[in-house]
């Protein structure tokens, strides 16, 4: 083997499930690094009588990625495009190509790949053909099968077939064992083949034997696809790639409800719309709606065109003929705002694993289809049967073809919702049937569904399915279980392993009914946190796009956390080596909390893990440097230790030695202290004020009605950047608003608790915000809003504090309703103040925090009206508090400011401002690029004074 081997717990665990309802624990996982790494691997297995399951992005939704035997993970490094073609549009890749990375390879040629599933940006091509997946654009380029032309697998018996298309010489290119068979099989059924299949743009479910008839053409690659690696394994394809249009329009049409919008969905076909997708109000909520037209659901119509003007003279002939039945539209042509909207329907595999009651919703049902044209009345007929069984669920998915993806709230914890669920699916399935649809419309049977086969297609026709899985496979090693002699479809269920009591933890888990083990079933393996690029997953998940390492995704993350809750793979709880391992390049951005679609938040599970895991027990140094980072710089402040601290810092040896006691990393410069901090600079300006009481402040209005805010002196603007909040309150003061400080200062330390929490010391970060809580309490009464300049402190105050000190500590909930960011509380308290004017662009990058907590529209808004132009990269900035000091952590940290921050500043336009509202990010443009960022407050207070000059 030239590739990868792994037989250990964390390889295993990684492994166990991918996005459905299912969990198999394998033995081994395999990555392969080319076609004999792959037959050297099925030789191994066969002689051991061991089965093998080929694993792409692992987002399969029917529970065929998963397996008891050896898992092939063809990602890690079958994953080029081998050759592009643009003349006769086709491409050669292996399996593990991500379906972004080959349009993006044929995008300079005007060329796509077709199929695109809500997964396109982590999905590869070996797994769409395995389950002949569909996407959007289905109604325009047809499925995975419609645009696969050869392929290349190696079978389980250790032969290597060349698959070709149809007119590519049917079966005379196979091995002679299975060219008879195959020859046999088709001859002696010929009349079952041509019947057996019901006509529908997305028949999925079951072999297609239809592809082998001789009008079809002996269709060897089509029908290959969608086997859902039960017959071998692709070493290679050859796909087609089609035409993109030179523009595109997204016409939304909205309607009463749900069936008006089925009804109207194949009555646009037509007009040759690239897509039709439907979803309703239900699964929409009422944020993403006021961004749509007037309706109760919506269609997303898609239509294309060779110029901008001939697109939208398409989309306006297409809203003409469907107005009669709208309630509303809109003809959208700014890319931008289309990726906006489209990103609502990406995400609905995410956001509908739970009701608006925040009741857990899983697949199962998630894709059946029937004819479009029968689309209403099934989803008429199915609301009707789901009431029936007392279940609920949200259906949206490829209108135009039919296709209904839905998550229901079936209960696959006890066995009475078991029994449920199971009696729903035979119900279901009959329905179906009867609307003549097909149990699988995109994502395969897997175990989900191909139990109910015979209900579809007959017995006669699954006993060809299984002869026709046996010529290909007669040992049985290929992805048993799955579409031929299949399991149960109640079995294997992923939850029967988690602990049925609710587990002690520190946090509250609010949103998850206070169980730790329902946070983490949160993850449902949809894998948008694997996504490679910053613009396809905002900020996570950072540590993955620099390893490539599934165990360094957010999804792998919350498995290891199942798995060590199940307890069978890892044994040890919260005392996990591997679960510790994992979670150590996690940066704590708080990214998935936002980004994820089901608001998976691994900051809050990494911070409960290591206190659960330290407890009682030594942690690592840097726990104790910068854990209590607060208690050290306050003792600095007040022995006025600055001078001889900071030039230990410069000395060698010194700043080693410290280093190196305080688990740093070497390579890290250590902070300046600051020579004056925040607060003793703002009690001396108070007592020179009081000494003055003829001095006024400036601002609008030098009333006695001023609003009041009160200024948070977080940590670090009070100890290692105080100019910031010199700045915030020139700027507050300027803007009409009084500012007001909480006492702090020897016996009165005030804290948020963020580095507590982020090195999971949470008894002490309990005490240092039931300390903070006592402290605000006086203005909190008051009314007072909490102005917080460092968005890592914000978001601690605002998300952590209530989460962790809950409803029984008075105060709690209300400080963190009272957390404003400085934009925050400029748009909220001064709405009439004319910020000065900077007119220069700006570079630099939003906060993580700030991003997935708090929201950056003030911030947005308020850089708008002072002249500040320009976009904010996404991502993270590497450094991440104490994670990019931590020894190890170095190379990671730098890697992820290299993938969006540092290249923004480096090609900044002449001029450009580079704002960093967080110490992190301005503490890691210095180190690194040696470029000093500043703080919007600093910004704006410096034009200020520029313009009293002027004044």
């Amino acid at each position: 083997m030239r590739g990868d081997v792994a037989g250990d717990a964390t390889a295993r665990a990684l492994n166990t499930m991918d996005a459905s309802n299912y969990r198999r624990v394998p033995l081994a996982v395999v990555a392969p690094r080319d076609a004999d790494d792959i037959a050297a691997t099925l030789a191994v297995c066969r002689e051991h009588g061991v089965p093998v399951v080929p694993r792409g992005g692992g987002t399969s939704i029917a529970g065929q990625a998963t397996g008891v035997g050896v898992v092939l993970d063809t990602t890690r490094y079958l994953n080029r495009v081998v050759s592009l073609d643009p003349e006769a549009r086709t491409a050669v890749v292996q399996p593990g190509v991500i379906c972004d990375d080959l349009r993006s390879a044929a995008a300079p040629y005007g060329l796509t790949f077709g199929p695109d599933p809500s997964t396109h940006s982590r999905c590869t091509i070996g797994g769409m053909i395995g389950n002949n997946s569909c996407g959007a654009h289905s109604v325009a380029w047809g499925t995975t099968a419609d645009n696969v032309r050869e392929v290349t697998a190696l079978l389980y018996g250790g032969e290597r077939v060349r698959l070709l298309g149809e007119g590519g010489g049917g079966l005379d290119a196979l091995p002679a064992r299975l060219r008879g068979g195959l020859r046999d099989l088709v001859d002696g059924n010929l009349a079952l083949l041509r019947t057996g299949f019901p006509e529908l743009p997305r028949l999925i479910s079951g072999y297609a034997l239809d592809a082998l008839l001789p009008e079809r053409g002996v269709d060897l690659a089509r029908g290959f696809t969608g086997s859902e690696g039960t017959l071998g394994v692709v070493s290679e394809a050859t796909v087609r790639l089609v035409r993109a249009p030179g523009a595109r329009v997204l016409a939304i049409l909205g309607y009463a409800d749900e069936n008006a919008a089925a009804d109207a969905a194949s009555t646009l076909l037509p007009h040759g719309p690239l897509t039709v997708e439907g979803m309703a109000s239900d699964l929409v909520g009422p944020v993403a709606a006021a961004s749509l037209p007037r309706g109760g659901a919506w269609l997303f119509v898609e239509v294309g065109g060779d110029s901008p003007e001939q697109a939208r003279a398409h989309a306006g002939a297409l809203l003409r003929d469907a107005a009669a039945g709208c309630t509303d539209s809109a003809v959208i042509t700014d890319p931008a705002h289309q990726r906006a909207l489209w990103r609502i329907r990406e995400d609905a595999s995410g956001t509908a694993t739970r009701m608006p009651d925040g009741t857990e919703a899983w697949p199962g049902w998630e894709d059946c289809a029937v004819p479009p044209a029968r689309l209403g009345g099934y989803l008429r007929d199915f609301r009707a049967l789901l009431a029936q069984h007392g279940l609920r669920g949200t259906p949206y998915g490829h209108f135009g073809d039919g296709c209904i993806h839905v998550r229901i709230d079936f209960d696959l914890l006890t066995e009475p919702g078991i029994a449920r669920f199971r009696a729903f699916s035979y119900d279901l399935a009959d329905l179906v049937v009867a609307h003549g649809g097909s149990l699988s419309g995109e994502h395969g049977d897997g175990q989900a569904r191909a139990e109910l086969l015979p209900k579809m297609y007959g017995s006669e026709l699954v006993r060809l399915f299984e002869r026709f899985k046996d010529l290909w496979d007669p040992a049985g090693g290929m992805n048993p279980g799955m579409l031929a002699r299949p399991h149960r479809l109640d079995e294997n269920l992923r939850f029967a392993v988690l602990p049925r009591e609710p587990v002690d933890v520190a946090f509250g888990y609010p949103e998850d009914g206070g169980d730790f083990s329902a946070a983490v079933r949160r993850c449902v393996g949809v894998a948008k946190c694997r996504t490679t690029s910053v613009s396809g997953a905002g900020v996570m998940c950072p540590s993955f796009r620099v390893t490539g390492d599934e165990r360094h995704s957010t999804r792998g993350r919350a498995g290891l956390l199942h798995e060590m809750l199940a307890g069978e793979v890892i044994a040890d709880g919260w005392r996990s080596t591997e679960v510790r391992d994992a979670l150590d390049l996690c940066l704590s951005c708080k990214g998935c909390r936002t980004d994820c679609p089901v608001g998976v938040d691994m900051a809050t599970y990494k911070a409960e893990f290591l206190h659960h895991h330290y407890a009682g027990r030594l942690r690592p140094a840097a726990h104790y440097a910068m854990g209590w980072l607060p208690v050290w710089l306050r003792a600095a402040a007040a022995l006025r230790l600055a001078p001889v601290a900071n030039a230990a810092a410069r000395v060698g040896p010194l700043a080693a030695l410290a280093k190196r006691v305080g688990g740093i990393a070497p390579e890290r410069d250590l902070p300046e202290l600051a020579a004056e901090p925040f607060p003793r600079w703002w009690r001396a300006r108070a007592r020179r004020r009081a000494g003055r009481p003829g001095v006024r402040e400036r601002g609008r209005d030098q009333g006695r009605d001023r609003p009041t805010v009160v200024l948070w002196p977080d940590t670090f603007t009070s100890y290692l950047a105080p100019d910031v909040g010199r700045a915030a309150v020139a700027v507050l003061e300027d803007a009409g608003l009084r500012v007001v400080v909480p006492p702090t200062g020897p016996g009165r330390p005030l804290c948020c608790g963020l580095t507590w929490v982020s090195t999971g010391q949470l008894d002490r970060a309990k005490q240092v915000m039931r300390r903070a809580v006592d402290a605000v309490a006086p203005a909190l009464d008051a009314g007072l809003p909490l102005v917080v300049l460092e968005p890592s402190c914000a978001a601690t105050l605002r998300g952590d504090l209530p989460e962790l000190l809950g409803p029984d500590t008075p105060g709690a909930a209300r400080l963190a309703a009272s957390v404003l960011t400085f934009a925050q509380a400029l748009d909220q308290y001064a709405p009439n103040w004319h910020p000065p004017r900077v007119d220069r662009p700006v570079v630099g990058q939003t906060h993580c925090h700030q991003h997935a907590v708090l929201g950056d529209a003030a911030e947005r808004t308020l850089r708008e009206r002072a002249g500040l132009t320009g976009e904010l990269s996404g991502g993270c900035c590497g450094l991440a508090g104490n994670f990019g000091f931590e020894a190890g952590h170095y190379e990671v940290s730098v890697a992820c400011a290299e993938e969006a921050l540092l290249p923004a500043v480096r090609d900044r336009p002449a001029g450009a401002e580079v704002l960093a509202d967080g110490f992190s990010c301005r503490t890691q443009l210095h180190q690194l690029a040696g470029q000093r960022a500043r703080h919007l407050a600093e910004v704006l207070a410096e034009a200020l004074a520029e313009r009293r000059d002027e004044e």
